[in-house]
């Protein structure tokens, strides 16, 4: 590699890091509790027994009834259910197009319809944390700034094998030489910990760069498919009697069979139009699970409108969030999430130390120069 090619790449590898270390440090340590934030909304859950194999469910419209009982002057915005206990939970805001952190949720026992205690969105160490990880409280402004850290991010991954890969070709893996100077060692430190992390922290960080744009897809997929169908209902109010709820994902149940409902979206929430509601239907495995497939009910008549498939990039994106936060493999797979997280953590930390000690540019460049024809840094 020519020198002003070898520079050029130590001056990206150099000031991308730079730039993202200290957002990069911020996403790994908030990012570490959200990995098992399942398991920890679990802890704070009351124990909830499961019901007979014969129990029927509650009928929908009697756990929403009860659950704005719960919320006076609350409309309901989506209804939904846990896969991995017998709980129905029904959002609720006082207008349709509320958003998350002003929804207020009641949980009902499936079978019983016992109103049990429910976390609520915007409160809690794990809402701070959350909020903290995705968009530091700015909203969508801070969602892109914290996607633009994981694409530079990327980028210093990328320019720092180019760098340091024919140095690491000509050593054993894992060298560490701790005799030589301290910087050395650091340096050696920061190189393990980068090839041991690389495929990782580019699929966390990509991953997390496009989850950063959920929210302008949505709004592409919501004017694209779901504009069609409003289209038809061009010039009437939004419905103010609705169709029964249970009669609506009965229809979508027999529309799709073989899939089971996860949430329900009512009309003017965004997710359905202003006179749909919106069941969404998933598989049963890892996979199909995070594949929703929208299935529209006329919120008036109860009558099926339509069952449009998600485009490609919504599916990327549905299939990016789990993936960042390792929820395709249950536990075993949050525990290796959390280990790589922490020795990225230690990248981070090495690559700033080798900053505050650093040599100048060319120094620094004759150094890699001479590590890649003799497998040897000073």
């Amino acid at each position: 590699m020519q020198r002003s090619t070898l520079k050029a790449w130590f001056l990206v590898h150099k000031w991308t890091s730079l730039v993202c270390t200290v957002f990069l440090l911020l996403l790994c340590l908030t990012g570490l509790p959200l990995v098992f934030g399942e398991e920890i909304a679990h802890l704070a859950e009351p124990h909830v027994d499961a019901p007979a194999t014969d129990a029927a469910p509650r009928d929908l419209d009697a756990q929403v009834r009860t659950a704005l009982a719960q919320y006076p002057g609350n409309v309901p915005l989506f209804v939904g259910w846990d896969p991995d206990a017998p709980t129905v939970y029904v959002n609720t805001g006082a207008r349709a197009d509320t958003p998350p952190p002003q929804m207020q949720t009641a949980l009902l026992h499936a079978i019983s319809g016992e109103v049990l205690p429910a976390a609520q969105f915007n409160e809690g160490v794990m809402y701070f944390l959350y909020r903290l990880h995705t968009d530091l409280f700015l909203g969508l402004p801070g969602m892109l700034f914290m996607g633009a850290m994981g694409l530079l991010f990327a980028v210093a991954i990328i320019s720092g094998l180019v760098l340091y890969g024919p140095f690491m070709r000509k050593q054993p893996f894992g060298t560490l030489r701790t005799g030589r100077s301290r910087r050395l060692a650091w340096l050696d430190l920061h190189n393990v910990l980068g090839i041991v992390t690389l495929g990782w922290a580019l699929v966390v960080g990509i991953t997390g760069a496009i989850n950063t744009i959920a929210k302008p897809l949505e709004q592409a997929w919501q004017g694209e498919q779901l504009g069609e169908f409003a289209a038809r209902y061009a010039g009437q109010p939004r419905p103010t009697t609705l169709a029964s709820l249970q009669a609506a994902v009965d229809t979508a149940r027999a529309a799709e069979p073989g899939m089971r409902p996860a949430f329900v979206s009512f009309p003017g929430t965004g997710y359905s139009g202003n006179h749909h509601y919106g069941v969404f239907m998933q598989g049963s495995s890892a996979l199909t699970e995070r594949l929703y497939r929208p299935v529209l009910i006329d919120a008036q008549t109860g009558a099926l409108t339509a069952q449009p498939q998600l485009p490609l990039y919504m599916s990327v994106l549905l299939l990016s969030q789990p993936l960042h936060f390792g929820d395709y493999g249950k536990l075993p797979l949050k525990v290796l999430w959390a280990l790589l997280d922490l020795l990225t953590i230690g990248v981070l930390i090495s690559g700033l130390y080798l900053w505050f000690k650093r040599g100048n540019t060319d120094a620094r460049v004759s150094e890699i120069e001479r590590a890649a024809r003799t497998g040897a840094a000073e």
